[in-house]
């Protein structure tokens, strides 16, 4: 079983090479994760993470998000989730959750109990649905979404790619 918990300076080092990970891997972009595939340290990550999570300190252009690691029964990072409180214009067809899972862990069910966690997470903070979207192509997901009950909404086009807006509701 999973733990979510927040990014702290403590987990720099793991954090780091679950970053490195997707690097070696040839991805990019980690989902979910608050541009950490695109920051150039921790620490200022870790600034951001943390004033995303009040509306007192949330960037302007951003909205309040909480971001997550996930840690598995060792302690080490299997993936990472964010969950947005609301939706701005640009996060309209993108939804109120991303989240990436490790490319040495993945088909191991960890997105979709992180999914299962970051809804409870959502109930409590009084959110009346979730809103997650995924490229067509990207089967792992849109399984791990179903299996979390959502349920399929509508199409867009992202970057050329095709993409499906699914609603969990809470």
């Amino acid at each position: 079983m999973i733990k979510l918990k927040r990014p702290v300076k403590e987990y720099e080092n793991e954090a780091l090479a679950f970053k490195q990970e997707f690097i070696d891997n040839g991805e990019n972009t980690i989902n979910g994760s608050e541009l950490l595939d695109r920051m150039e340290s921790y620490g200022e990550w870790l600034k951001t993470v943390t004033d995303n999570i009040s509306e007192e300190t949330v960037n302007p252009s951003w909205v309040v998000t909480d971001t997550y690691f996930a840690f598995d029964d060792n302690g080490r990072i299997v993936g990472i989730i964010d969950l947005r409180h609301e939706l701005n214009d640009f996060l309209k067809d993108f939804g109120n959750s991303g989240y990436s899972v490790r490319p040495s862990e993945r088909r191991k069910g960890y997105a979709t109990q992180m999914l299962g966690l970051i809804v409870k997470r959502a109930e409590e903070i009084g959110l009346e649905s979730l809103q997650l979207s995924v490229e067509r192509t990207n089967e792992p997901s849109v399984k791990t979404i179903i299996k979390n009950n959502g349920k399929y909404e509508r199409s867009f086009e992202f970057e050329g790619e095709e993409a499906d807006v699914y609603i969990i509701n809470l």
